[in-house]
């Protein structure tokens, strides 16, 4: 409703965000295609009804490009989810960023029984936010901007996973330090894409305090534990209470 409200007075002064003529993009990876929320509406890139980018859509009452794909990187976006944008284009949301680093990979690494190290693997995925990152991020935002220069882009953020107290029923081999090591690699990767975001003029969605109190192990979680497809995604509460809040709230 807040959306609404806020798009609606924009277009009692501009006539921008007319919905006769409104045009949305949603980018990205699973994060953001709504994996582990379920109510599929494609089940190769697992696009949920549930995710954030659809209930934007169901909000503003308009029909909108739903790009966003799991396991999408840069390059993926850059070479499939562009074609939805043009000069026309009001609003572009966007969450890119995880795979490219390996994410997924390291925290694969630190579901392993106890005697396993996940240490390197979080190493690599650090090294690869600091080397490689910035610059595949700067290709992907200046490919939405070529095609889409008159759009208002919000850069959705990645939520802290963990909340540091040890293992628990979904996560049993995972220990506090590890924990907090995959967190500071969720910081590291948040304040890489935020300062990309903003050197491109777009705006920053950060969604950790959303999450906070609701992590994996919390009482109340709205992210998945591991569970196989949809491991350490938001739940459909995660979307609607966590991300589509936190994105309603920069809107």
């Amino acid at each position: 409703a807040t959306v609404v409200l806020v798009l609606s007075a924009a277009s009692a002064q501009t006539g921008r965000f007319q919905t006769d003529r409104f045009e949305y993009a949603a980018l990205g990876d699973s994060y953001s295609s709504g994996t582990g929320a379920e109510a599929y509406t494609d089940e190769e890139c697992l696009r949920s009804e549930r995710a954030y980018p659809s209930l934007l859509a169901e909000d503003l009452g308009v029909d909108f490009d739903f790009a966003a794909c799991s396991g999408a990187e840069t390059d993926d976006l850059l070479d499939e989810q562009l074609d939805g944008l043009s000069r026309g284009t009001d609003l572009v949301t966007v969450g890119i960023g995880g795979n490219d680093i390996g994410w997924g990979v390291s925290l694969a690494a630190c579901m392993m029984p106890d005697e396993h190290d996940c240490t390197p693997a979080l190493d690599d995925a650090v090294k690869a936010i600091e080397d490689e990152l910035p610059t595949l991020l700067d290709e992907a935002y200046t490919g939405i901007k070529d095609r889409a220069p008159a759009a208002e882009v919000y850069v959705i953020g990645y939520p802290r996973l963990f909340n540091g107290e040890g293992p628990c029923e979904s996560i049993p081999h995972v220990s506090a330090e590890e924990q907090d090591l995959m967190n500071l690699g969720a910081d590291m990767l948040s304040e890489v894409v935020a300062e990309r975001s903003e050197a491109h003029g777009f705006t920053y969605v950060d969604v950790r305090e959303a999450f906070e109190g609701h992590a994996v192990c919390d009482e109340d979680p709205w992210l998945h534990g591991y569970t196989g497809t949809g491991s350490f995604h938001p739940t459909a509460e995660g979307h609607e209470a966590g991300y589509y809040a936190a994105l309603s709230e920069a809107l």
